[in-house]
């Protein structure tokens, strides 16, 4: 798997899924204003809470007024006037909980479209739960998932926007939120503009990575809007990779003040080819956005950087290929989630060739797929002699790391099963190399001291048994074994782990669509 270089340009800024201050291998700047946190907690910060609390509660008895009635109801147009006044009342309420929070003052540049000219507000960079300042000074309606309305009191806060909320236990509900963001966009202006978050998780505002499809599927124009954090001191960011969410709002509040910007770009109007492809739709307003904020962008998604976090006893270098190789099944619209259940299908396959190379077009009528760039691709990345033959225990190994990221052993007890010997399951120190190499999609690794320590009685072969009893008295071998300068190749741009959903955004494209699939075919520029 070492061709991936010359694939793909893109490159990942460092650390994007990171505080400034997580990442600093040294104490964060929080240490050196040590006495005036400790002062700012025992003044201010309970102060702060309490108001923020009571202005909750003092909006809520208005907002349940106002959200009583069937949610799917076509709001009255024009609204009457109590509704206007409420309206009126919790923008004040909520901006007032945001002035007492330290936000003194919200700088906003440029102007707020109207429903009828844009029924989308796409928003990034997404950093943290404090972006729900421009969500409350709008009142536009979000994305969330349908457990948050039953939260006491924020539940009721919430069905006042007339969110579109997206169930987890409902295996139809993306197609359906899908289809109801495209029924309000198309509505001329009859419901509240929608504001989404493209990225669909948290990053440090270093750069924008690949936008999810759904704002972009209605074929509509979307007005980009840009925030900024201007602080001397970032307490915002709230990335998983640093302060979790409690201490980021303990921080926050203990800042005398807090900046944030926000800048309403010019309206986007799609063009026909980008009405027909979402994805080239996302990928240029993006650039929009990036150009607006100075930043670079990232090919790279929120589900790359979720197989880079998962927790497994062989953590993933940064220099992984399989970030790659998942985008790339992704392209070829085979979805991990859904192979998962056919990965003893294909290991058995796997093994029936006893290590045998397949070409190109034997390689696509396994996957029953066309031949493809995208497939091309995927091919090189096993062809590292490139003679055009690939062994396909090699590709099930790295799908399985894709599909259970976390469960290491699993995966090393399938590839044992491809691998090992008819008689007794054993493998070799090559084999052994062979499957370590795939599963932690790097090029080079040494697996000489690891396969001397799991083979006590010197035979030459080790079972499963033998790796799964080593694993489990040594849960950490992979660290004291392979990660010391073993792992640095030249396969991969640096990347990051990433969060896992803060629940605040969502990715609500259809589970059965072609939209959001990237040209995977190489990258000269």
């Amino acid at each position: 798997m070492q061709h991936l270089a010359l694939l793909h340009g893109a490159e990942l800024p460092p650390h994007v899924f990171q505080t400034q201050t997580h990442r600093q291998q040294q104490p964060g700047p929080v240490a050196s204003h040590c006495p005036e946190v400790a002062f700012m907690t025992l003044t201010l910060f309970p102060i702060r809470l309490l108001f923020a609390a009571f202005m909750m509660l003092l909006a809520w008895p208005f907002a349940l007024v106002a959200s009583l009635g069937p949610p799917d109801k076509e709001p009255e147009q024009p609204l009457a006037l109590w509704r206007k006044v409420v309206d009126f009342l919790l923008k004040a309420i909520m901006r007032t909980m945001w002035f007492a929070g330290g936000f003194h003052r919200v700088a906003v540049k440029g102007r707020q479209a109207l429903p009828t000219e844009a029924a989308i507000l796409t928003l990034a960079p997404h950093s943290s739960y404090f972006d729900a300042i421009p969500v409350t000074m709008t009142m536009s309606s979000i994305v969330m998932k349908a457990e948050s309305r039953d939260i006491p009191i924020w539940g009721t806060l919430i069905r006042y926007i007339r969110p579109v909320f997206v169930s987890r236990s409902d295996q139809d509900s993306r197609r359906k939120t899908v289809e109801e963001i495209k029924r309000r966009a198309q509505s001329n202006g009859k419901w509240p503009q929608i504001m989404i978050f493209p990225e669909g998780t948290c990053t440090n505002r270093t750069c924008l990575i690949t936008f999810k499809p759904g704002a972009f599927i209605p074929g509509v124009p979307v007005q980009p809007v840009v925030l900024r954090y201007p602080n001397k001191l970032d307490t915002i960011t709230w990335t998983w990779q640093g302060p979790g969410a409690l201490k980021i709002l303990w921080l926050t509040l203990c800042q005398f003040q807090n900046q944030v910007e926000i800048e309403f770009l010019p309206v986007y109007c799609p063009s026909e080819e980008e009405k027909r492809n979402p994805a080239l739709y996302a990928s240029n307003v993006r650039r929009v956005m990036a150009k607006a904020l100075g930043v670079s962008v990232t090919d790279y998604t929120f589900e790359d950087c979720q197989l880079a976090l998962a927790e497994g006893q062989l953590r993933l270098p940064a220099d992984t290929c399989l970030l790659e190789f998942a985008r790339l099944v992704r392209g070829l619209g085979l979805k991990p989630e859904n192979l998962e259940k056919d990965l003893d299908k294909y290991s058995e396959s796997a093994r029936m060739k006893r290590g045998e190379k397949i070409r190109l077009p034997e390689f696509a009528a396994y996957l029953e797929v066309p031949v493809s760039d995208a497939l091309e691709d995927m091919f090189s990345l096993f062809d590292e002699s490139g003679g055009g033959e690939i062994d396909l225990r090699e590709y099930v190994v790295a799908l399985s790391v894709v599909c259970r990221p976390s469960q290491t052993l699993a995966t090393i007890q399938l590839a044992f099963k491809m691998y090992g010997s008819p008689e007794d399951g054993s493998i070799d120190e090559a084999d052994l190399s062979c499957i370590l190499k795939t599963a932690l999609g790097i090029s080079e690794l040494t697996v000489t001291d690891l396969f001397q320590a799991i083979d006590q009685e010197e035979r030459g072969r080790i079972t499963f048994d033998d790796f799964c009893g080593f694993a489990e008295m040594y849960p950490d071998f992979a660290e004291d074994y392979l990660y010391p300068d073993q792992t640095h190749s030249d396969s991969c741009a640096q990347t990051p782990p990433a969060p896992t959903p803060n629940g605040f955004c969502i990715d609500f494209s259809p589970e059965h669509s072609d939209f959001g699939r990237k040209n995977s075919c190489k990258k000269v520029d």
